[in-house]
């Protein structure tokens, strides 16, 4: 386990270093560039040019990326240009707001979806699983903004059960305090994350229970609550596990679209922010964070994987 754990390492350093070249090089061929964004159409060129030269654009793209690096290294991901401090600061003021909407989406998803999908087992194909079904290809295959913007009309607008607007408190108990306003870009997060583990776990239900382990269990005596609980829902939760670890990412990028519609002050606005106005240290810092997300997430994955099934083993080779 330690010898596969340090190869993922190693792979998890490279997989960043690819990301961050990647997307260096893509933001600075777009056309255009974070002048006219920031300065606006009326600038002169003299501005734009010295602009470029306060901010290091003039340099080739090769040494832009180095001194970007060591921005990095010293953990302050460079400087914004349009908010006047480090990336690394904004990123602090924005990432724990996220992470009470995404974590908070998350055990919404896995307290509602996994039930769901055990029930969908022990009904499969009635009336019940069908109609769970239909549900739950409805609410994974509807945009996010879209379903956004449904539950606003819906609850906000004609019902006014809560706020369309999500909490723009700065702490975690100011945000907390405005649970109502939080409500509404949760339940939009995690209602795809509902209808995609229910699925997983309707299908590893399903295999779990014609399998000999629970043949035996019965044969014994045990009841068929004993079996469920005891037994299949553990072997069920293996691939939850997995999804769960490649979910993380995910969130974070659905994130952007659900803060930008509910004007919740966390990762995605600050990300859709930087992309209009071009501000390119903000745009990597933020990927870069979702790049390592999804490196952690995968990672978690496979542990949480090993954990639950202890069949499998990681074994050096």
């Amino acid at each position: 386990m330690t010898g596969y754990l340090v190869r993922r390492l190693l792979q998890a350093v490279a997989v960043l270093i690819v990301v961050s070249l990647v997307v260096f090089g893509l933001l600075h061929l777009l056309p255009g560039g974070p002048a006219r964004a920031v300065l606006g159409n009326r600038a002169n060129p003299g501005e734009i040019a010295n602009f470029n030269r306060e901010y290091g654009l003039t340099r080739p793209i090769p040494v832009q990326y180095v001194i970007w690096m060591g921005h990095l290294f010293r953990g302050t991901l460079g400087w914004s240009y349009t908010q006047n401090q480090s990336v690394a600061s904004l990123i602090g003021e924005r990432l724990p707001k996220t992470l009470i909407l995404t974590i908070s989406s998350v055990l919404l998803a896995l307290i509602v979806g996994i039930p769901v999908g055990m029930v969908q087992a022990l009904k499969r194909n009635r009336a019940l699983d069908q109609v769970s079904t239909l549900a739950s290809f409805t609410f994974y295959s509807i945009p996010s903004f879209f379903l956004g913007l449904i539950l606003i009309i819906l609850l906000a607008v004609n019902v006014h059960l809560f706020p369309a607007e999500g909490p723009q408190g700065t702490s975690f108990g100011q945000i907390l305090g405005d649970f109502r306003a939080l409500v509404l870009p949760m339940v939009t997060l995690a209602l795809g994350g509902i209808a995609l583990f229910s699925r997983y776990m309707r299908s590893s239900t399903i295999d779990n229970l014609v399998e000999d382990y629970v043949r035996t269990a019965r044969a014994k005596g045990a009841g068929r609550a004993r079996v469920l609980v005891r037994h299949v829902f553990r072997n069920a939760l293996a691939p939850i596990a997995t999804i769960l670890g490649l979910f993380l990412p995910v969130l974070l990028s659905g994130a952007v679209v659900v803060e930008t519609v509910f004007n919740y002050p966390g990762m995605g606005l600050l990300f859709w922010t930087a992309a209009i106005k071009r501000d390119y240290p903000t745009e990597l810092g933020v990927t870069m964070l979702a790049a390592l997300l999804t490196v952690v997430g995968s990672l978690l994955a496979d542990i949480c994987y090993a954990i639950s099934d202890p069949r499998i083993r990681y074994v050096n080779r």
